[in-house]
């Protein structure tokens, strides 16, 4: 980078009459103005102002310069959001088919979500566990109610749901169910995904996302994914739980053959090991249940939940379950400052509510059927698969695809989707889609289908 000659640098002096320092900083031939008096800028304009100030070649230059570059984003830069809608900084819209890997399962801000955060704002916002709260104690009692089980440890993000879930399963194992200390195991699948702390990526089987972060914590067995007598062989006395996705969503939309999730169940009870379902990503009415467990009888003794459960404006997760291993946390074993906060509380039950008055789940069901019929239905040559369960769809494409091209392509016609493993591109809009959009999302996969052949 070079520093852009003087006449480059617009005057700022309205805004700050005593003068101050402005590095001006070239990225593709477009100037940053990057203010070292950021604080005093935003003191005269408020934060927006100064946001709006940004164009969107400088919000990618300045956040590849300061932000460390643990995510690879289309080059695309969101100004708004409304419902199944995004815009750039250039005024395009796009059909929001990422979806925020499905927290955004309301849309855009959705009113009955928003309406709520603004109204708790003028009460409480935070108050830390150390107290008692209103919204809270509704929250506990709806969330247990929706998942249909006994007891809720609130959070904040997926992992931390799974990490509790992972802490819960272990202690059980130690207090109730008798294993001897420190030898307690954990049964995973290959290609999971449950999250990025070090324990999580420690089980995981993409060697991207372990390289460079070891040691990793004991204690965990992989097992092919979808394998019944893969599981059962795996089972030891030391066998605490089993912990998987539902449908492996970031795995590639990889569905389990039918009847896995009861054998699942059955054989978790028949050898006392606790069933854990991560849901984070296909909960909340997503695959057109309210859980993905829910297509066969495959109730877990625990569930991580999170993304839609913030309604798509704040992280807001949990570990809910069964209250005999729920009970075994005690004061100290486990916490969150954030988690259970008044202001989560009062916008999860908001987003629970949306779900079931607008009738999410069904909507879902019928919807994903139908975006799945009309993707086979165009018999494209660059198909290899189309997999789904209500809105959460995977279009994997044959070997030799040149999916970069065909990403860039997808943005071109202003639909928003990222390639999962294996070639696949999942589609998880908003599920407050109607028949209109779920046409005009087929339509743009098509043309980009099309176009990339």
């Amino acid at each position: 980078m070079r520093i852009a000659r003087p006449q480059k640098i617009r005057s700022l002096n309205r805004y700050n009459p005593q003068g101050y320092c402005w590095v001006v900083l070239t990225y593709h031939n477009e100037a940053v103005i990057a203010s070292k008096n950021l604080w005093v800028e935003i003191g005269l304009k408020g934060v927006l102002a100064a946001v709006d100030e940004l164009n969107d070649d400088q919000v990618i230059a300045l956040s590849e310069q300061f932000g460390t570059h643990n995510y690879h984003p289309l080059p695309i830069n969101i100004v708004r959001g409304d419902g199944p809608w995004v815009v750039d900084g250039q005024g395009k819209h796009y059909l929001d088919c990422v979806g925020a890997y499905s927290a955004v399962a309301h849309g855009h801000l959705n009113k009955a979500v928003t309406e709520t955060l603004l109204r708790q704002l003028e009460r409480v916002a935070l108050t830390s566990r150390a107290f008692y709260n209103s919204e809270l104690a509704l929250f506990l009692m709806g969330l247990a109610q929706y998942c249909d089980l006994d007891m809720v440890c609130p959070m904040n993000t997926g992992a931390e749901a799974v990490e509790t879930c992972i802490k819960l399963a272990r202690k059980w194992g130690y207090t109730v169910k008798g294993i001897p200390d420190n030898q307690a195991e954990i049964i995973v699948c290959a290609d999971n995904f449950h999250g990025r702390t070090t324990t999580i990526v420690g089980f995981s089987t993409e060697e991207g996302y372990k390289k460079g972060f070891g040691p990793f914590t004991p204690g965990f067995k992989i097992i092919p994914f979808g394998d019944i007598e893969a599981l059962r062989n795996a089972i030891t006395p030391n066998t605490a739980a089993f912990m998987a996705e539902p449908i492996q969503a970031e795995g590639g939309i990889i569905i389990p053959p039918d009847g896995y999730l009861s054998q699942v169940r059955q054989l978790c009870s028949d050898n006392n090991v606790l069933l854990i379902w991560d849901e984070v990503q296909t909960g909340f009415c997503r695959t057109g249940k309210r859980f993905a467990w829910m297509h066969e009888d495959a109730k877990p003794d625990i569930m991580a939940v999170g993304k839609p459960l913030g309604g798509g404006v704040l992280p807001v997760s949990a570990a809910v379950g069964r209250k005999e291993v729920m009970q075994v946390f005690q004061p100290g074993d486990h916490g969150s400052t954030f988690g259970g906060n008044p202001l989560g509380a009062v916008v999860a039950l908001a987003a629970l509510a949306e779900m079931e008055n607008l009738k999410l789940a069904e909507r879902s069901a019928e919807l994903g059927a139908y975006v799945v019929d009309r993707l086979r239905a165009l018999n494209s040559p660059l198909i290899h698969e189309i997999r789904g369960r209500g809105l959460l769809i995977g279009v994997e494409v044959n070997p030799g695809v040149d999916t970069k091209r065909l990403s860039a392509t997808f943005v071109s016609h202003g639909i928003l989707t990222k390639e999962t493993r294996h070639r696949t591109f999942r589609l998880a809009p908003p599920l407050i889609i109607d028949q209109a959009l779920a046409d005009e999302i087929v339509h743009r996969v098509g043309k980009s289908l099309k176009e990339s052949e």
